[in-house]
């Protein structure tokens, strides 16, 4: 039997009211041997369990627990998954590990293609290493939805992107999945002649039948770095095809709306932002399917700045605060920089859009922003009282950038206290307003 080891227990948790301990090692749960998260999360989810334990000296604790239904029992393991990742078995012609330069936050190094981080952390798979044992355990466990890099439902096509013979069975997949239940949000990585134009046409009707157990599509353009000596020769995105995308896809999203009541079918802001078209309201996203995929994020950030704006009284603060963003938010963060400067007496924002590059000037989002070029771009310029920072610029359990920089190094460099703004705008104004 597996015995799995016992890295951390979280204070107040009820494994720690059990007296588990780190070093201990887990060797079941209600008798069955636990292979990797899912088994876990599975067996633990009801509100009797029983462990059984190995101490350090090899005792055995079989320990009955009474806990609230899906109550985490507080037990931390050395690996997330329990057991080891999955490496990606493609080699996409638009991978972004393929574009890094040596010194990257070395989590970002390791390509992973786990159905399993899907379910943990919101992952796209592209299920090219899964077979329909993997698929039925998703079913088992009902790992819904489930979040897919699709790219191309064109056989050919999308073997030819992930590089992989395998590629051409994500319709048969997403067929088996949804029969049995399971909901999908699918990606697609556009390519400029490659997978758009006619391509994207096949995709979407493709995927479109598996409405509604489809919950979205998701259309993201690929990005480019500087680093990309040897690869696949891609062209990057310009106004005029981002226009031709957008026009594109709105034609589905008419169809989609007269036929099922949803657009069903995005582009990420970035095309909005690219072909100099106004950004959507809030209601053209519906429930924001796909936030975190940069779909309708700028639309986000503006109904909850408003919707606080219109609460915010004539009022005085006397402080400056500095904004970095990527130059594709540049214009969109000036903007309400200068809202709050009309309605707040004595208020100076300077927002100065950081140029990348670490990673080349066609990445432009406020995301990719590393520490190292903050440092260098604002050192010297006039940064007031506080430097404001988007949530997304650091890593989500820890206070590093992408280049590895710490967000103390950059507060030290720069000689200004940080401020972690979260995306929604509100928080924005709130944490502003702090004195």
């Amino acid at each position: 039997m597996k015995k799995i080891p016992i890295k951390d227990v979280v204070k107040g948790s009820i494994a720690e009211e059990m007296n588990i301990e780190p070093g201990d090692k887990l060797l079941s749960v209600n008798g069955e041997e636990i292979v990797d998260i899912l088994d876990y999360k599975f067996q633990t989810f009801d509100e009797v369990v029983t462990v059984l334990i190995e101490k350090p000296d090899g005792e055995e604790w079989e320990i009955e627990i009474e806990k609230d239904e899906n109550e985490d029992l507080g037990i931390v393991f050395e690996e997330q998954l329990i057991d080891t990742a999955r490496n990606c078995a493609n080699k996409c012609i638009f991978c972004f590990m393929d574009q890094l330069p040596d010194k990257v936050r070395k989590t970002l190094v390791f390509k992973d293609d786990d159905f399993r981080l899907s379910f943990m952390t919101g992952n796209y798979v592209t299920l090219t290493n899964s077979g329909y044992r993997d698929l039925d355990r998703i079913i088992k466990y009902h790992l819904s939805p489930i979040n897919i890099s699709v790219h191309a439902t064109d056989g050919e096509v999308r073997k030819m992107i992930l590089q992989n013979k395998n590629a051409d069975r994500i319709l048969d997949y997403i067929t088996y999945l949804t029969d049995h239940d399971i909901h999908v949000n699918a990606q697609i990585v556009l390519c400029r002649d490659i997978n758009d134009g006619k391509v994207l046409d096949k995709t979407i009707e493709d995927l479109s039948k598996f409405f509604p157990k489809l919950l979205c599509i998701a259309i993201v353009p690929v990005g480019l770095t500087k680093y990309r000596k040897d690869l696949y020769p891609l062209k990057s995105w310009d106004k005029e095809s981002c226009a031709a995308v957008i026009d594109q896809v709105e034609k589905w999203q008419e169809k989609f709306k007269k036929e099922v009541g949803s657009r069903v079918v995005y582009v990420a802001d970035e095309f909005f932002v690219q072909a100099e078209r106004e950004i959507p309201d809030y209601k053209y996203y519906e429930d924001f399917p796909q936030l975190e995929d940069g779909i309708g994020m700028l639309a986000y950030f503006t109904k909850n700045f408003d919707k606080e704006y219109k609460k915010l009284k004539k009022t005085e603060l006397h402080k400056t605060i500095t904004i970095p963003t990527g130059k594709s938010a540049y214009k969109f963060i000036l903007e309400k920089a200068k809202l709050l400067e009309k309605k707040i007496t004595g208020l100076k924002i300077n927002v100065y859009p950081i140029e990348n590059d670490f990673f080349g000037n066609l990445i432009t989002v406020t995301g990719l922003i590393t520490g190292g070029d903050m440092i260098k771009q604002l050192k010297g310029l006039e940064l007031g009282d506080e430097l404001f920072l988007s949530r997304n610029m650091l890593k989500d359990d820890e206070d590093i950038f992408l280049d590895d920089t710490t967000l103390e190094e950059v507060e030290k460099a720069l000689g200004i206290k940080a401020v972690i703004t979260e995306y929604d705008g509100s928080d924005f104004i709130q944490k502003v307003l702090q004195k």
